[in-house]
């Protein structure tokens, strides 16, 4: 299992998440993209390519394939990619169609035969322990009641773009919205369990039993209600 689960950001701010992707892929095989997160009527999947074509410029790979639906990646042979890239938008959606159509199957065995996953976002929360760490960000509007995710950092759930601000907010909104995270996540940790917070800047990279966090602002650990930050230079993450 090798895991590549970011922020949330793009362009520059994945930089180092890119280059470790293209480390650790076999540059023969093509990547295989997950944009099911994102409503299609408010982004429709044809642009959503045309962005990760831009976004993977310079990792080295022969080609990306899209899916349009979950049923398609259910039925697809996940070992003829060298990586998935699920991508953001509304976690509850993503999981949801994930476990309802089987696909949530598929990629477990994929990732437990040591496939390469890169998630942003909703496609980084998901493998963490429980996605209702994010209900502070996103609307549960498929109604999904199991929001247990892959648990592939023992029963650490994730919380995407920490601390970074909107430009359409003012400085006093955003330290509202930042407000509203924390003290949801404080809550989750008391009730759920153990968060961990990354801003758009870093990744958590999984290699197996090792996890490490990759980028260039502090990162936050979330643990019965305390909240402690770390400078990036304190990469190595006790399970």
């Amino acid at each position: 299992m090798r895991l590549l689960l970011c922020g949330g950001g793009s362009g520059e701010q994945n930089t180092l998440a890119n280059q470790k992707l293209n480390e650790i892929i076999d540059h023969n095989k093509p990547l295989l993209y997950i944009p099911l997160a994102m409503d299609e009527n408010d982004h429709p999947y044809d642009s959503c390519y045309e962005w990760i074509q831009g976004e993977l410029t310079d990792v080295d790979i022969p080609s990306i394939e899209m899916v349009r639906s979950f049923e398609d990646l259910a039925s697809k042979d996940l070992q003829q990619y060298c990586a998935l890239f699920i991508g953001g938008g509304n976690t509850y959606k993503l999981l949801f169609g994930l476990k309802q159509s089987g696909a949530f199957n598929n990629i477990k065995d994929y990732i437990n035969k040591d496939g390469i996953v890169i998630g942003g976002s909703a496609g980084a929360v998901i493998f963490g322990y429980d996605i209702d760490v994010i209900s502070s960000m996103d609307s549960n509007d498929v109604n999904l009641i199991d929001t247990k995710g892959f648990n592939s950092i023992s029963g650490i759930s994730i919380f995407p773009h920490y601390t970074n601000k909107k430009i359409k907010l003012t400085e006093e909104e955003n330290e509202v919205r930042l407000n509203n995270f924390t003290n949801s996540i404080i809550k989750f940790s008391q009730k759920v369990g153990k968060v961990i917070a990354i801003p758009e800047e870093d990744a958590i990279y999984i290699n197996g039993d090792n996890i490490e966090v990759i980028g260039t602002r502090p990162y936050y650990i979330f643990e019965n209600g305390i909240v402690k930050m770390f400078e990036i230079e304190a990469k190595v993450i006790k399970k």
